[in-house]
């Protein structure tokens, strides 16, 4: 499975930022977001290239590159982030396991850290839930400098759509709404797989 976890304070970030493919990888663009960098880049990891070799790619292409933030996780679980030299808040990304994370706006340096080692802790989890986890690790560690609004969690496993695909646009506490819709969604989502591969058989 391949999945992005991100909040922040401006509203509707899963609009613009997280994007996954089944088989493929996944991409998050963030900071000042341009939105074309994430299905460029899934069919650049579609076509072969690896997590860096992509990166490499959408900062040679880019369209003002200096004010993106990017990551990247490959089908092989190689990884690779990029911050542009305008971004002017405290930023960073970190590469663990399997993961990435990256943020600006930072009131601490040791956010993506932080992040990193919360979704590496309980490897034998759904990934939604580790995502999720990485998600509060970051707020522990002070978050951003703004309170955060909106939150989004996208998983893909067998198709080029996300089996779970949440977002909370507007919200006093979307990380702790996200987690509540998770809990809701979870035992669903067989079924809702079900019902594209085998509809006979779905409730």
């Amino acid at each position: 499975m391949f999945g992005v976890a991100i909040t922040t304070a401006s509203v509707c970030v899963g609009a613009r930022c997280p994007f996954v493919r089944g088989q493929v990888g996944a991409v998050l663009t963030q900071n000042r977001t341009d939105p074309r960098l994430g299905p460029r880049g899934l069919d650049l990891l579609a076509a072969g290239k690896n997590a860096q070799e992509t990166i490499d790619e959408l900062v040679r292409t880019g369209h003002v590159i200096g004010w993106r933030q990017l990551a990247v996780v490959d089908r092989e679980g190689h990884t690779a982030h990029f911050s542009g030299g305008s971004i002017v808040s405290k930023h960073g990304g970190y590469e663990g396991k399997n993961c990435v994370s990256i943020g600006n706006l930072l009131v601490k340096d040791e956010l993506p850290r932080r992040m990193v080692e919360s979704f590496e802790a309980r490897p034998d989890a759904h990934i939604a839930d580790r995502l999720i986890d990485s998600l509060y690790a970051g707020l522990d560690a002070g978050g951003e400098i703004n309170p955060v609004r909106s939150a989004a969690l996208l998983v893909a496993h067998e198709f080029d759509f996300p089996e779970i695909n949440l977002r909370v646009d507007d919200h006093d506490d979307p990380v702790g709404e996200l987690k509540r819709l998770w809990k809701v969604y979870e035992p669903q989502v067989e079924n809702y797989v079900l019902r594209v591969k085998d509809p006979d058989r779905a409730i």
